[in-house]
């Protein structure tokens, strides 16, 4: 591991943040509900993972593009989950922004976009041959994508029990039956 700064760590991050600012614009309906329920201990490893990636992919030269080798293919993987990464993104914000849109798969990628971020950086890690990255990555893949999973899970569930309040309207809240006097729970 060499310490300096490393532009393609910062190309990384930039094209990892840059959708994000936009996204908190574009939030999907009903988001802020799924955010308090989040695990505790995902969250702690999503956001120690988040510090670590940040950190080490801006403050290791590992990362630096030198002349190619068998090391090189990492490289391109990690550029290529990226681009995929974007491609997600362009795809959630042409769509109508709803969670299942959000926590989609892209190209057979399930939940592409805690997925595909995390495997960009960990192939960086290998290219970089850092292992300080790698283990930040795994870190931050943990809580991330465990978050999205959990998110993905409930949204569906509550999409299920909507459909099915709309096909049966009686589920929803049954009224207590009356008597023949009109007054509940007399007989």
């Amino acid at each position: 591991m060499h310490f300096g700064f490393s532009y393609i760590g910062l190309a990384f991050l930039l094209l990892l943040f840059i959708p994000n600012m936009f996204w908190s614009k574009h939030k999907p309906r009903g988001y802020e509900e799924y955010v308090g329920n989040e695990n505790k201990i995902l969250q702690s490893l999503e956001r120690a993972g988040q510090m670590l990636v940040c950190g080490v992919s801006l403050l290791c030269s590992d990362f630096k593009l030198r002349k190619p080798d068998i090391w090189t293919v990492w490289l391109a993987l990690a550029i290529a989950a990226m681009c995929c990464y974007e491609g997600y993104w362009i795809r959630y914000f042409r769509s109508r922004k709803e969670l299942t849109d959000f926590y989609s798969s892209f190209l057979g990628i399930p939940v592409a976009g805690a997925s595909l971020p995390v495997a960009a950086f960990f192939f960086l890690g290998i290219y970089g041959r850092n292992l300080l990255l790698l283990l930040a990555t795994v870190v931050l893949g943990i809580g991330h994508i465990g978050i999205h999973l959990a998110h993905r899970r409930e949204a569906a569930h509550r999409k299920q029990r909507n459909a099915e309040n709309r096909e049966d309207p009686e589920r929803k809240a049954e009224p207590e039956p009356a008597n023949r006097t009109g007054v509940k729970g007399e007989t």
